[in-house]
């Protein structure tokens, strides 16, 4: 039988999720609460809501160290934890542990790269599941990771190191444009899968981006008010036509890191890097690996380096 060592706790903004995880890694149970880092204030609604999902094992198991990661460590979570300024590797996460007042809960920092010549970019969460990928993979020790989601990141990692990283805000434009702009109003509320208008938005993309995301998210409209496309499609369409910009900047910037001969990985929820690698299919350049959530795996390797497991 594994020994529970450790509650793990992935907090983001919009969802909650805990992990009573093994020595071996092993995710022994799993919970979920919809009680993002964002839809709580002041510190009992914390201390409540980590209750909820974690205060039976607590109890069962009163000497687990308790490590969370994610958006519960920002401006709008229960503590501000500075950030750790890339090159970050898990020694230096390690090392920037922060512990609301009252509590056994120690909150991982998130990554700041700034070179001081482009805009500074940020990560909070991201980095936890890259130190799981690293741990699962030591070939990723110098390659590029890409998470997608929400704001998906491109990660230069070199020698088992965060080394830059680039955001691209791909799925919360796809809410935003469907939501709130013009193009919504010709899509019905629900999404019907089409591979190949997918595809066909990846395409304009990878063939035709030089003339810009505005112009070509235009063509969402017009191709559905010519009939060109059903109004059912225009949803899959808009999604490849954002994915495929992302990947046509994000391949670009691999390769001006050096990186085109290094390891790609897809990291995250499965069904979005399934898009993800049709995607980087269609370009002609797949991932070489396809990770599910790596949280756990990198929240058990950040506790062994911050030394709070027995």
């Amino acid at each position: 039988m594994v020994t529970p060592a450790l509650i793990g706790i992935d907090w983001g903004s919009t969802s909650l999720r805990a992990f009573l995880i093994g020595a071996d890694g092993t995710v022994l149970q799993e919970r979920t609460a919809g009680k993002g880092a964002s839809t709580l204030h002041a510190h009992p609604a914390f201390v409540a809501a980590l209750d909820e999902v974690a205060g039976a094992w607590q109890r069962a198991h009163p000497a687990l160290p308790l490590l969370a990661c994610g958006m519960v460590g920002s401006q709008h979570g229960w503590l501000d934890v500075p950030y750790v300024r890339a090159p970050a590797g898990a020694a230096d996460l390690a090392a920037g542990l922060a512990q609301p007042a009252d509590t056994a809960l120690r909150i991982v920092p998130g990554v700041l790269y700034d070179d001081g010549v482009l805009p500074p970019d940020v990560m909070r969460g991201e980095e936890t599941q890259v130190v799981g990928a690293l741990a699962a993979y030591p070939q990723l020790a110098d390659s590029c990771v890409v998470l997608p989601g929400t704001h998906s990141k491109w990660t230069h990692v070199s020698q088992g190191a965060i080394a830059r990283f680039a955001t691209h805000m791909t799925g919360e434009l796809y809410a935003v444009l469907r939501q709130h702009s013009v193009l919504g109003r010709l899509m019905p509320p629900e999404v019907t899968p089409d591979a190949d208008t997918f595809l066909a938005g990846v395409a304009a993309a990878r063939d035709h981006g030089e003339l810009g995301l505005p112009h070509q998210l235009f063509a969402v409209r017009s191709l559905g008010v010519t009939a060109r496309l059903p109004n059912g499609a225009l949803p899959e369409y808009l999604s490849g036509l954002l994915i495929g910009h992302e990947l046509r900047a994000g391949l670009a910037w691999r390769a001006a890191q050096g990186l085109r001969e290094q390891p790609l990985a897809l990291v995250g929820a499965a069904a979005l890097c399934e898009r993800y690698q049709m995607a980087l299919n269609h370009c002609g350049q797949p991932a070489d690996l396809v990770l599910d959530n790596t949280a756990p795996a990198g929240l058990l390797a950040l506790a062994r380096a911050a030394r709070l497991l027995s």
